[in-house]
């Protein structure tokens, strides 16, 4: 998509949210919500290139923008769906598409206790943030800790087609809700190929059924939050005209379990994954291979004041755990070895405008290439292992 198209969008988002700003809640149908958020980002980096041409350069090739709307059509029946255009370098073209759309059913619902079933397109629930991810302004930094919410494969975790079973309960411990899903996720798009299948190959990634649940503890005063969730993915891959590769199954099973503590002006945050990559039956030695990962995110956010805050982040990702420096895989590919691991030390400062408008800068010193986009950076070995990132976003929302 080009510059002038994601401007005009800009425009119809923008008159949007002055309509949705200044309109009396008698101009919508009862039970009608719309919403929506557009952010635009600069991004500067010394080394290697992300969401876009950034090396040595202001890059501004990160632009959000979105719209969604709900319906209660009565107290067991609602509607919801979202809309988005998103361009992250060559990562996504900014090219519209249906983020979400479900049918929610509520089955019982009491003081303490409430069961439905989500039909559709299905945000999966994923960690802490992914269900909530899409909207700048609502992730406590520019860049989510990408050991867990990799931004290159954002299509495949973000919401699938599927169906849903969840439930909220009100115990003595707390309160605890879950949601179990079966769903196809997107498996198609370059930076997911790239992921599995070290490039993005002729052929197409197909997903099988597949399946996520997360259950969500937060006792007593909900000061605490206590999340385990749990992944399992199949898919194929179909060869293309010509492929070096053969037909081959993908297995990606994960655990994520997440921690948070909020205190009056603090927020304490992390959380460990550890993720098994199997695949098998494409006839090519470094991919007919099995392993094991592991990330973990420390962070902290301090608010000064209603408007300002501050941020400090440690984000680790390994992408095999018998190999955590890579020169096994560098041995074997001649692939660089940093591609196989990331260490990355982050800070960034926020300021609250008013209800709708944030502004924020991010600074991240990064050890290691194993989240860079792969669009963005064609040739591995002119990348760079130690390297810098600058972010500047503004973010909007009615």
């Amino acid at each position: 998509m080009n510059r002038a198209n994601i401007k005009i969008q800009a425009v119809i988002l923008f008159a949007l949210a002055g309509h949705g700003i200044n309109a009396s809640a008698d101009s919508l149908p009862d039970g009608v919500q719309i919403h929506g958020f557009a952010s635009q980002a600069m991004i500067s980096t010394d080394h290697n290139n992300f969401f876009g041409n950034t090396e040595n350069k202001a890059g501004f090739d990160f632009t959000e923008l979105g719209a969604n709307i709900s319906w209660r059509l009565n107290p067991s029946l609602q509607l919801s769906a979202q809309a988005i255009s998103r361009r992250a370098g060559e990562t996504d073209n900014g090219s519209p598409r249906l983020d979400f759309a479900t049918v929610d059913y509520t089955i019982h619902a009491s003081e303490n206790a409430r069961y439905g079933v989500y039909l559709g397109k299905i945000k999966n629930p994923y960690g802490l943030y992914n269900e909530t991810r899409d909207v700048a302004s609502t992730r406590p930094s520019i860049l989510l800790p990408q050991s867990i919410y990799l931004d290159r494969i954002r299509n495949f975790v973000l919401s699938s087609p599927g169906v849903a079973i969840y439930g909220d309960n009100t115990l003595p411990i707390g309160n605890i809700s879950y949601q179990f899903s079966v769903i196809k996720p997107d498996a198609s798009d370059g930076e997911t190929e790239g992921t599995f299948l070290g490039a993005d190959r002729p052929g197409k990634i197909k997903a099988d059924t597949s399946y996520i649940g997360r259950i969500l503890l937060e006792p007593g005063n909900s000061r605490f939050k206590l999340a385990l969730t749990g992944v399992s993915m199949r898919a194929h891959y179909l060869p293309g005209t010509p492929d070096a590769l053969n037909s081959g199954n993908i297995r990606f099973d994960a655990w994520v379990l997440s921690g948070q503590y909020n205190a009056e002006n603090w927020v304490f945050t992390s959380e460990y994954a550890q993720n098994r990559i199997d695949a098998h039956g494409f006839g090519t030695f470094f991919l007919n291979r099995t392993a094991t990962g592991s990330s973990y995110y420390i962070q902290g956010a301090y608010h000064f004041t209603p408007k300002w805050s501050a941020l400090a982040r440690y984000d680790v990702t390994y992408r095999d755990n018998n190999d955590k420096d890579g020169r096994v895989f560098s041995t074997l590919t001649g692939a660089p070895a940093f591609s196989r691991f990331a260490k990355d030390m982050t800070v960034g400062l926020g300021y609250k405008l008013d209800n709708h408008w944030l502004l924020r800068g991010e600074f991240h010193h990064v050890n290691g290439t194993a989240w860079l986009p792969y669009s963005d950076n064609i040739n591995p070995a002119t990348t760079t292992r130690h390297w810098n990132m600058w972010l500047f976003q503004a973010a909007y929302r009615f």
